[in-house]
């Protein structure tokens, strides 16, 4: 289990922000940054860090991809043709991790990305272990069939706490999943308000 994982409730505190929509998040009853200090901190941000928090917030958001990714993400959704905000947003959702966390085939991104690193996750009928792999409209995201019987699985996808987009196609009952079509940003489910306009700010200064 890596350190983010433990730790990915203080990134709530930390952000000011119940940022996955948890019912358990800490942020629910503490809203106000971890630290001994953290009650005490106020004052107005910055152009700069107003940009830097949305990009911690979207970057987190996605199980806490690290800068060096993200910023290649950025890289590519700045070469596509098109509105760059969007680009990113549908590269964030086309991501392997992303699509099996909205199928709800794991209770969280972190989850999710945990599954496709043990070769729970198969492509095609191909098992994929690599968390960043984009997924394209004709794949075929699948969990292995040793893997569906896995009570946290089955848990996740009972659950009431959110619902699968409309961009997504699945058949819960042999595990499988579909995107559908790249998302628009307004149709992406975040429980908090995202800014990935202020994130391309932040990239272009």
């Amino acid at each position: 289990m890596t350190k983010r994982l433990k730790s990915k409730h203080k990134v709530d505190r930390r952000l000011k922000a119940n940022l996955w929509g948890r019912p358990k998040s800490p942020f629910n009853s503490r809203a106000y940054p971890p630290g001994q200090h953290g009650q005490n901190k106020k004052g107005k941000p910055t152009d700069y860090g107003t940009q830097l928090q949305a990009k911690q917030k979207l970057k987190s958001y996605y199980g806490n991809i690290n800068e060096r990714q993200f910023r290649n993400i950025y890289r590519k959704a700045l070469s596509k043709r098109g509105d760059t905000t969007e680009n990113l947003i549908a590269l964030l959702e086309s991501r392997l991790d992303t699509i099996v966390y909205r199928a709800k085939f794991a209770p969280t991104v972190f989850s999710a990305r945990q599954m496709i690193n043990h070769g729970h996750v198969t492509i095609n009928k191909k098992r994929v272990n690599i968390s960043s792999y984009v997924v394209k409209n004709t794949d075929l995201v699948e969990i292995r069939e040793k893997s569906k019987k896995l009570t946290f699985i089955e848990g996740s996808l009972q659950s009431k706490e959110r619902d699968v987009p409309e961009y997504i196609q699945i058949d819960d009952k042999n595990k499988t999943a579909k995107l559908l079509r790249k998302p628009k940003f307004s149709e992406v489910p975040y429980p908090v308000i995202m800014e990935p306009n202020l994130v391309i700010e932040y990239y272009s200064r």
